[in-house]
């Protein structure tokens, strides 16, 4: 039986970043926005594929393209996630 070595072992592919974020359009003033969508948070990685990150209350939390750029979408999630949470705690 060979033995494995660590050159075999499988490597982790490196997360893709985010080069690019198109934030939808938001919902019209209440009463007439109210069953408008929530804008989307699309982001597009440096292999040019796109994917719908999360969407947003944006009376809670705001976001800026920019914040994005060169992040994973692991930590484009918890950007989200602290401003939700300062939201909740303020």
């Amino acid at each position: 039986m060979a033995a494995i070595s660590f050159h075999d072992a499988p490597t982790k592919p490196t997360p893709m970043k985010i080069k690019n974020v198109t934030i939808t359009s938001m919902p019209r003033p209440m009463p007439q926005g109210m069953f408008d969508p929530m804008p989307e948070v699309i982001a597009t990685f440096e292999d040019d594929s796109t994917k719908t990150l999360f969407s947003f209350y944006p009376d809670e939390v705001s976001f800026q393209s920019s914040e994005f750029i060169g992040l994973t979408e692991a930590e484009a999630h918890s950007l989200f996630q602290q401003k939700d949470t300062a939201y909740l705690r303020s």
